[in-house]
């Protein structure tokens, strides 16, 4: 089989890709999270490329199963990714993009803004994407793209955190509107801990203006979902890590529980 992709995982998220893959004339496999992958691996020739779409807690026990032959094909789109947890398992240069489009069971895709994109597949996954019509975008280096997978953390964990605090159902516009100061304070001390975790200072103003477009990109986006409190949870965790107060994330933990 001829430029073969292999796509592990089979949730909504790996059929928007597999759907572009296929009308750019590409054979997909799809591999689930719990498959004998080093069997996989011996059985087929190798794949043009590796998606991992799989959610963030499956992540690090699928990066451990990466047969050898296909770790240097690795493209990986996970929430709450960063640079360390690639680096953990010994795998230097994979393609990463930060997805900003959701898709929900029963529902197509919706387009919150430009998905940025880097590394060696960029330009397959790019196309991909335009052949759905999804914008995308490839950066030029890797301080872009933690710049970017930093962004889209500090919306993701702003709106699911401040979400705990205020009545079920609230969107991201209420809150940016009418509740910006819990924004800017759970903004503030999710950026401290994302700046430990990558080992430097990013520009704040900049990550807050980016922010404001992911809210602007989708006003009615509801804050929080079912992973809310696990974000929560384990974010204090890094706080404690690396001795952080996060007082605003540590009242809301406290009155959850």
């Amino acid at each position: 089989m001829n430029d073969h992709i292999v796509v592990i995982g089979t949730g909504e998220m790996s059929g928007v890709f597999t759907r572009g893959l296929l009308k750019l004339g590409h054979p997909v496999i799809p591999v689930k999270r719990n498959s004998d992958m080093e069997k996989m691996a011996a059985a087929l020739s190798l794949p043009v490329m590796v998606m991992v779409a799989v959610g963030e807690a499956d992540l690090h026990p699928v990066l451990e199963k990466i047969p050898s032959a296909w770790q240097d094909r690795l493209v990986l789109l996970q929430n709450e990714l960063l640079p360390r947890d690639w680096h953990a398992h010994g795998l230097l240069n994979p393609t990463v993009i930060s997805v900003w489009f959701e898709k929900k069971k029963g529902q197509d895709y919706k387009v919150l803004v430009p998905s940025p994109v880097f590394g060696p597949h960029a330009k397959l996954i790019e196309r991909s994407l335009e052949a759905l019509e999804i914008p995308c975008w490839e950066l030029s280096g890797i301080d872009e793209l933690e710049f970017e997978l930093v962004r889209k953390n500090v919306y993701i964990l702003t709106t699911n955190i401040s979400g705990l605090e205020l009545p079920k159902g609230t969107n991201v516009d209420t809150l940016w509107q009418q509740h910006r100061e819990l924004a800017l304070e759970i903004a503030h001390e999710v950026m401290d801990i994302q700046c430990k975790l990558i080992g430097r200072e990013l520009d704040r103003d900049r990550l807050i203006a980016g922010m404001e477009e992911g809210i602007l990109g989708d006003p009615a986006h509801i804050c929080t979902g079912r992973s809310a409190p696990a974000r929560l949870k384990r974010n204090l965790g890094f706080a404690d890590e690396h001795q952080l107060p996060a007082p605003r994330m540590r009242e809301i933990a406290a009155k959850l529980g």
